[in-house]
């Protein structure tokens, strides 16, 4: 049974579903794959999703960090200062984890990441 599962989705609560949708679909150019209303799923990549709905509890975003794993780095960077997106920490290396990456914050104050890795894990 490897991999078990085929897909991923993680659901995190939105407090506004259209400030969310904004954010996920025009900045970060998410494709919208299913619309429930209340709750919307985006696609990442192959088989991982993120969905975000207005109905859940909130939660304590600290200690979650949403991962977006990338080579272009650096064209994802500029793409979010243009867009006015407020960067948490500018791109860097990490020789700890062997990453380059940086950090940003999304209309709910989930923490993303955007990173490479010096060794891909596929």
């Amino acid at each position: 049974m490897t991999p078990p599962f085929e897909q991923l989705i993680v659901f995190l609560r939105a407090a506004d579903l259209e400030a969310t949708a904004q954010f996920y679909e025009q900045v970060l150019c998410l494709p919208l794959v299913r619309e429930q209303g209340t709750c919307r799923i985006y696609r990442v990549g192959a088989g991982g999703y993120l969905g975000f709905c207005v109905h859940l509890e909130p939660m304590e975003a600290r200690g979650l960090i949403a991962t977006l794993v990338t080579q272009d780095v650096d064209g994802w960077y500029q793409h979010l200062l243009a867009q006015g997106v407020t960067i948490v920490s500018p791109p860097a290396y990490n020789p700890k984890y062997a990453i380059y990456h940086f950090f940003f914050r999304d209309p709910d104050g989930y923490l993303l990441e955007i990173q490479r890795f010096d060794t891909p894990l596929d």
